[in-house]
């Protein structure tokens, strides 16, 4: 069967490999549909996970598709044929697609210990598997919302409208958040951000981004200045300079949640931090119920997160959608029937 593979810096293939051999534990999935994202670039540009391996290292942990094999030890509740999301782990089973021996990114999946009972989850009949497959990046954007303890009745800017943050603004509108501003450098992503609920969208380049919270989030003033009374910030884009002028020029009392990957450390003023009493928390993978998105999913018509689809054999061409540009939402890579 066909697996993409990171064989080394700036090296990835559509190998033939070796379908996989499962055991009584664990089950085997037809990929229909696997999303590609910043993590899988980051993969391939350093050549795997923390660089190059004795193996190459496969990719793919977002995805959906149809139970193919069932072991013997695996609860009646999981049977031949039924329409499912994967969670792609995050303990000592392994991450699939993060390092592990299995990637989302084939034909055939194993599912190691699917006995255990929370790597498998049914996907409503009215969903298709595509869609299903953006549980994995809308859970991130969840915890994202999670993290920033946003509540109703407050005011949030998103910095970065990729599918991260698209997937954030969905959760906070979802969660009754409705004064959301969006920040982008890309056309596309800022369309998206407000068909997905944002007030606005906001251009970096042209638009002057503080002033305008401002205007529509209100002003705060303190011994440090007047500063917009935006309360939430969700970092998403991967600027360093954004959280530099989050300490420079958020009001006191602020909060931040981290979700995007940055590669280098960030200068930060932490007598501002201390003084102004800021939060700034870290936020990886997923609420405590992996369910979450998929339940969003079914709530909401999210399916516009979804903006190119392109065929495992042109995995070149979804890789190229994520590099030239970044003018997209979700790339999902499909492999199987979504029905």
């Amino acid at each position: 069967m066909r697996q993409v593979r990171v064989h080394g810096a700036d090296d990835v293939r559509v190998d033939e490999v070796d379908p996989p051999v499962p055991g009584a534990r664990d089950a085997v999935v037809t990929v229909a549909a696997c999303g590609i994202c910043g993590t899988d670039l980051g993969y391939i540009r350093h050549g795997g996970l923390a660089g190059p391996g004795p193996e190459p290292m496969p990719l793919g942990h977002e995805m959906a598709g149809v139970v193919e094999w069932v072991g013997a030890d695996v609860d009646a509740g999981l049977a031949v044929g039924d329409r499912v999301v994967v969670h792609p782990g995050n303990d000592e089973l392994g991450r699939i697609g993060n390092g592990s021996p299995e990637g989302g990114l084939a034909r055939d999946l194993l599912v190691r210990d699917a006995a255990r009972g929370d790597r498998l989850f049914p996907v409503p009949a009215a969903l298709p598997l595509d869609v299903a497959a953006l549980t994995e990046p809308l859970n991130v954007g969840i915890h994202a919302v999670e993290q920033s303890s946003a509540t109703p009745g407050e005011t949030v800017a998103v910095f970065g409208c990729g599918p991260i943050g698209l997937a954030a603004i969905a959760a906070l509108r979802d969660r009754g958040v409705d004064r959301v501003v969006g920040v982008d450098l890309s056309a596309r992503r800022r369309e998206l951000a407000v068909g997905l609920g944002a007030e606005v969208a906001l251009d970096p380049r042209t638009d002057d981004v503080w002033r305008e919270l401002a205007r529509r989030h209100g002003s705060s003033r303190s011994m440090f200045g007047t500063a917009p009374a935006t309360d939430v910030y969700i970092e998403a884009s991967g600027a360093a300079r954004v959280i530099t002028d989050f300490v420079d020029r958020a009001r006191s009392g602020a909060r931040m949640a981290v979700v995007a990957l940055h590669y280098e450390p960030v200068a930060t003023n932490f007598l501002l931090v201390m003084a102004k009493q800021l939060t700034i928390r870290g936020s990886i993978e997923y609420p405590a119920r992996f369910e979450a998105g998929l339940e969003l999913l079914a709530r909401r018509d999210l399916s516009t997160l979804i903006t190119d689809r392109v065929p495992l054999d042109r995995f070149g061409d979804a890789l190229g959608r994520l590099t030239d540009g970044k003018d997209c939402g979700k790339v999902m890579v499909m492999i199987g029937d979504v029905r």
